[in-house]
Parts: C-alpha cells; structure tokens; sequence
C-alpha cells in the first residue's frame, strides 16, 4: 500500500487484493469515494443509492449538477432494477458487449436519484469488464455511479498515478488495477423509437453495433448534454492541441518550432518532424493510440510543451473515439 498526500484528507492508494476488495466495499458503504480501475479509464466511484455521496463526487471533481453519472453494474440482471421499459435492442446490445465499454441511456426508475441523472427521466448504465471493479461491484451488491477520476473537463486518468496526481486529497481510496485496457471512455447509446443513436464514441465501435443490430446507429446532434463527455471542450490538457492531417503533421511542427515553440507531435504512423521536443506514435495500431492517447495528453503537459501537433486519425472503427476526444480537448471556448 502506498500513501498519496495533499492538503487535507490522506488518500490510500491499494492494490487488488481481497483485503483491498474488502476495504473499498467497507469505504463505499460508508459513504466514501474510491477510485477504481476499468477496461476504459479509472472511475471516481460511490454508492449511487446514497445522496451524500453521489454529491460528494460531484464536489471532488466540481462537476456542475445538471450532468448525468454513469452508474456501473455488476451485470445485466439488476438493469430492471434501475430502468424501465429497456426496449429489444438494448437487451441485444447488453447480451453482445457486458461486460464491456458500452453504456445504453435508458428510461430511469423511480428510485433513481436525480442527482445520478442530472435531473433528467434517463440513467446511464453500464457493466464494466475490469475484473477489479468486477469484484467490487459483486461484494457492493449496489450501483456505483462512477464518472472519470479527475477534475471536471481536464485528461482522463488511465493509471492510479494519473489519479494521484489529480484527485489526491479528495478521495479517500485508489484500488490500483494497472494501465486501462482500453484507454479511451465507453461508447453511450440510447433508444428513440426504433433507432439506436450514439451519444458519445467510444470503446465499442459503430461498426461493432451495426453487426449486432443489423444496421448502422445513428449519431447525435448537437444540444442538450444527455449523457457525459458531450461539452465541446473537454478532456483538455494544459497544452495547447493543433489537428491536422498526417501530411501536415510535419511542416506545421517545423514552422511552430522555427517561432521559438517548445512542439510536440502525436500521430498514428511514425513521423519525422525535426525540431518537435517530444514525438508520440502508434505505430499504426489505433487500438494503441486510443490506450496511450491520454498519457500522451498528461505526458505534454509534464514535458511544458506549448503545443502538441496531432495526426487526426481516419474516422472509423476507434479512430472516431479518438478524434471525438481530440476535438473536444483542442477546443477553446471564446473568451
């Protein structure tokens, strides 16, 4: 065990032992706040039956109110527990990627809190596939509504030192799964009518559920936040992003260095880009890039970059997770 230290409360920071099992479940029935490990990013997590709670996490991270949790279930059996009439599809959809990085927005129960949905007549659910959290959510026998364990609209952390770095002080328990399988938030979807409409791209593909359903879901406009990760600016990093195509990559590293610029450079593919401080790629794989994308993000910022040129990569399969995220990180509200 290991201590991380900030002014005001001492966080703990544990393994996956049973004896750490043991305590997290003894810390969320108490009310607390721990962090845990899923195959996505680590989740700021407590008892989503319990008000005090639900808006302690709110608190820790300085999330505004009106934004929906997503509460985490240990499995598909208790869904009739925390929403009703949950169409054909979404037993479909539940059955192909539980445990996984899929969540359905569905109608709530009466006994959801409004707190957990923002006020709205939807839940956000899902089942996380980190055996971890698996083992936690089984000895809870709860929900735990679990929004990413960091300040509100900053980098999402993928390893218990990302959230130490970030949340120390203001969460009482890290359980330390290691580095996310996935490294990018889940996929939510929710049901109108008969169509199937992706909220927010994530760890399940489009192309994934267009297998399951037969046909491609639909995408989200603009407007209400129905669920989270929907802001425009969000997952920013303190450096700044530029987005360009893997043929601009290189010339606009150069021309940015050439002013003085401390640059780096993530892409997909291997790139050259003389004068770049720092360079990230892939290799190729975009299931690397969606794993390493947030560490990357953080690793800019520990590196006191000025700006961080990015390869958007094509938009399809995890490559429209990936650019979803990068968008809303190099967006700037205007002033």
């Amino acid at each position: 065990m290991d201590e991380a230290r900030a002014p005001g409360r001492r966080t703990r920071v544990v393994d996956g032992s049973d004896r750490s099992i043991r305590l997290a479940v003894r810390t969320l029935r108490a009310g607390g706040i721990v962090a845990v490990p899923t195959e996505t990013v680590y989740g700021l997590a407590a008892d989503a039956s319990d008000p005090l709670a639900v808006s302690r996490v709110f608190a820790a991270k300085g999330r505004p109110a009106d934004h929906p949790l997503i509460v985490h279930l240990a499995g598909g059996a208790s869904l009739a527990r925390w929403a009703r009439h949950i169409p054909e599809q979404a037993h479909r959809l539940a059955e192909a990627f539980w445990p996984g990085p899929l969540t359905m927005v569905l109608e709530r129960s009466p006994s959801v809190l409004d707190a957990v949905t923002g006020g709205q007549d939807t839940v956000a659910l899902r089942v996380p596939a980190h055996p971890v959290t698996q083992r936690i959510l089984r000895a809870f026998g709860g929900g735990l509504a679990a929004p990413s364990a960091n300040r509100f609209g900053e980098v999402s952390p993928t390893t218990a030192r990302h959230v130490c770095d970030g949340m120390a002080g203001s969460v009482e328990l890290v359980v330390d799964g290691g580095s996310c399988e996935v490294g990018v938030e889940s996929t939510i979807v929710a049901f109108e009518g008969d169509e199937v409409v992706i909220l927010r791209p994530g760890g399940v593909t489009a192309e994934a559920i267009a297998a399951v359903l037969g046909r491609r879901a639909s995408s989200a406009t603009r407007g209400t936040v129905r669920a989270p990760g929907m802001l425009a600016s969000h997952y920013a990093p303190a450096t700044a992003l530029e987005l360009c195509s893997g043929s601009e990559v290189a010339p606009r590293a150069a021309a940015l260095a050439s002013l003085g610029k401390r640059v780096g450079v993530l892409s997909l593919e291997r790139t050259e880009a003389p004068g770049a401080a720092a360079a990230w790629d892939a290799g190729g794989d975009m299931a690397v890039l969606a794993r390493s994308l947030y560490g990357c993000l953080k690793q800019a910022d520990a590196e006191a970059l000025d700006v961080l040129v990015v390869a958007l990569p094509p938009d399809e399969g995890l490559g429209a997770a990936i650019g979803d995220r990068l968008r809303r990180a190099a967006h700037r509200a205007a002033p």
